[in-house]
């Protein structure tokens, strides 16, 4: 998804971190109040501050957001340091070393890491694919849009769609994800790349039903044990802080 234009460097900072999703829950680490701070300085240094729900957190999950936080940063063109720091975490030192030289997990984890993320990436694109699929075929399915029509559907046939607003971000989010399948320029397919059936849509959202319960729930359950965690801490998620010497507007 392509970044918001934003005319000051704190905006494209927070814009670009509204684009790293949590990879279990695939939401945004800014609406989930993982990122607790900001600072940017006049040279165009970075420095990101992350809390998860919990001490003990994966390692694999937390060196990802972390990983993809710097990763992003790093592509806006005024950036010419990024730190992404892990607060309260049991691998956090390991984690925030290794990121900071651009490691990967494995070098970081030898002794306990099988394989690197990739596998794991691609697993969580995949669940959060089948999530937004579920979402868009059920909002078109409530507008009347026929089942066969569904199946029948390209991708140009579906970018489109006359929808409203709920609609048209539904689909961006879908087609965000759509990539990571390789399939043909059909709209709708499974996980394999096979063309979804109208006689079968209904047990595909059934089946698809159960990997977003799962996700919700756990939602749920990071948000409020963070709640709870940064109430204790006294934090406060997401502050940006702009340096003195910093002019806001600055491209």
């Amino acid at each position: 998804m392509a970044l918001r234009v934003v005319p000051d460097r704190a905006g494209q900072v927070d814009a670009c971190l509204a684009t790293v999703m949590d990879p279990e829950l695939d939401e945004p680490v800014t609406e989930l109040g993982f990122v607790t701070g900001v600072d940017i300085g006049a040279g165009g240094e970075v420095r990101v501050g992350f809390r998860l729900p919990t001490y003990w957190c994966a390692a694999n999950f937390a060196f990802l957001m972390a990983d993809d936080m710097r990763r992003a940063l790093l592509a806006l063109p005024w950036v010419t340091q990024a730190q992404v720091v892990l607060h309260d975490h049991m691998y956090a030192e390991a984690i925030n070393l290794g990121v900071g030289a651009g490691e990967g997990f494995q070098a970081c984890f030898a002794g306990a890491a099988e394989g690197g993320l990739e596998g794991l990436r691609r697993t969580f694109l995949l669940k959060a694919f089948q999530r937004r699929q579920a979402a868009l075929l059920q909002y078109l399915l409530d507008q009347t849009v026929a089942p066969e029509r569904l199946a029948a559907m390209d991708l140009e046939g579906l970018r489109t769609l006359a929808l409203d607003y709920e609609g048209e971000l539904l689909v961006e989010r879908y087609l965000d994800r759509r990539g990571v399948v390789d399939a043909g320029p059909r709209a709708f397919v499974d996980v394999d790349g096979r063309p979804l059936a109208a006689e079968g849509l209904t047990r595909h959202l059934r089946e698809l039903a159960r990997v977003g319960v799962n996700a919700e729930f756990n939602s749920v359950l990071c948000r409020g044990l963070l709640a709870v965690r940064d109430k204790e801490a006294g934090v406060q998620p997401i502050a940006i802080v702009r340096r003195p010497t910093e002019r806001r507007g600055a491209a």
